[in-house]
């Protein structure tokens, strides 16, 4: 028996890192799911994963930026299976702006915000009602340590990831009476292809954050999808409306 059998998951930004990984193993847990992103290719190779492990998937492509997309996700999953539980918000860009916020184009802003920000909430809206009809739900969003230690020069990025966790936070407030419990994770140092682009290709840049992050070492997006699968479990059943961190004890420990 899994922890999620019988549930159905929606994972945004599934083709990759922390959504690929987080796909895997609710699937590995029993739930059928639907995996979205923008890259057909990445996304059959979390689907042909989960299906040589003996699990379910299909997938979306969707741009969650727009409404559409979002709604078509939502019908597409229940279309499928009958049912939505859980929702990983999850897919978000990495834009590197690298200048003060004055310097920011509107463009840029509205890029990140569009997706990172703006997607959550869609994809929140459309998936929402299905799971009052299931009688309840747990929707999980990916952050970052950002919105509390903010990086120097990534305006957009920072506002979008605040802007996620009071999101989730009113989320959690809206519908706690519906049974549909709304978190955060807070990921940092964690291995994706985003850390590699942020990483650059000086490896200077990895040594000066190994020598701030107190466990010594990044993070993997599997142990970052151990959080994922908590949240969407029964195992937190009488957890809503916070954070938990996936980052190795920098946000409270780190030495910079």
């Amino acid at each position: 028996m899994g922890k999620l059998d019988n549930k159905v998951a929606i994972i945004t930004g599934g083709g990759s890192g922390i959504g690929q990984a987080s796909a895997i193993l609710l699937a590995k847990e029993g739930a059928r799911v639907l995996v979205s992103g923008r890259t057909t290719d990445k996304l059959l190779e979390t689907v042909q994963i989960i299906k040589a492990a003996g699990g379910e998937a299909i997938f979306a492509k969707t741009d969650v930026s727009k409404a559409e997309d979002c709604e078509g996700m939502v019908r597409k999953a229940v279309d499928n299976y009958g049912r939505l539980d859980i929702l990983f918000n999850n897919a978000a860009i990495f834009e590197l702006e690298g200048v003060p916020l004055a310097d920011c184009t509107v463009e840029k802003f509205d890029k990140v915000i569009s997706v990172n920000l703006r997607g959550a909430f869609l994809c929140m809206k459309y998936s929402i009602p299905e799971m009052i009809k299931m009688g309840g739900g747990s929707i999980i969003n990916t952050t970052s340590h950002v919105f509390e230690r903010c990086l120097y020069n990534f305006c957009g990025y920072t506002a979008s990831k605040g802007g996620v966790i009071g999101l989730a936070r009113q989320a959690a407030a809206d519908y706690i009476t519906k049974n549909i419990r709304v978190n955060c994770i807070v990921p940092a140092f964690i291995k994706t292809s985003m850390f590699d682009s942020f990483l650059g290709d000086d490896p200077k840049n990895e040594e000066r954050l190994l020598a701030v992050q107190p466990i010594g070492r990044f993070g993997s997006p599997s142990e970052a999808a151990q959080a994922v699968l908590f949240l969407a479990s029964n195992d937190s059943s009488y957890i809503t409306g916070t954070e938990i961190y996936v980052d190795g004890g920098f946000n409270r420990l780190g030495r910079a």
